[in-house]
């Protein structure tokens, strides 16, 4: 199982000057944008880190989700949430031939913990032998900043602070998540519980 990013975060949905106001930096000099991309990366981090923490996808965006076997042939959980939309569902043959399937077939039962792909009335089409199939979804709490719930953002900005902060520091302590940040962001892991969760 593979899920892909197909397009990042653009860079003006970024919180820069937020960034820098919860950091206290220095304005109104001539080289302001100077730290921009730096903090730009700092933020990029902290929102993939805690994307990875949480399965939560923060900012919307389109991924595609590549898995050789259905779990369940009726019901296949998503590896992200929240998943706003199904793009495609698409059979990859083992020769490498695509073949979309029909929309009428599958539906998303939407969620904002474990989304899944649900068969409409059946199974889900099935995967091609020694093939694969390829499900393109939308995740994401939105396409703006704002969208995001407070504690998310919050923590996004503590834990890019924090490696802003620790960029020079040899010691390993920009690796390590603050403890304000872990509870922020704690109400959003998913607990799995056996093969199947």
């Amino acid at each position: 199982m593979m899920l892909v990013e197909e397009n990042p975060v653009p860079d003006a949905v970024l919180p820069v000057a937020q960034l820098k106001e919860y950091l206290r930096l220095a304005t109104g000099f001539a080289d302001d944008a100077d730290q921009d991309g730096l903090l730009s990366r700092h933020l990029r981090a902290a929102m993939a880190a805690i994307e990875a923490r949480t399965g939560k996808i923060l900012i919307e965006r389109d991924f595609s989700w590549t898995l050789r076997a259905w779990r369940d042939p009726v019901r296949q959980l998503l590896p992200a949430a929240p998943v706003n939309a199904i793009v495609h569902v698409t059979q990859i043959a083992h020769d490498g031939v695509e073949t979309l399937t029909n929309p009428d077939g599958w539906y998303l039962v939407p969620d904002t913990a474990r989304p899944a792909l649900v068969a409409k009335g059946g199974i889900l089409p099935p995967v091609p032998p020694h093939g694969s199939v390829r499900i393109g979804l939308m995740a994401g709490f939105g396409p703006d900043w704002s969208d995001l719930p407070a504690d998310l953002a919050e923590a996004s900005l503590m834990l890019a602070a924090h490696h802003y902060d620790a960029r020079h520091d040899m010691g390993g302590a920009q690796g390590l998540v603050p403890a304000g940040v872990t509870a922020l962001i704690d109400p959003y892991r998913v607990i799995r519980l056996g093969a199947r969760a």
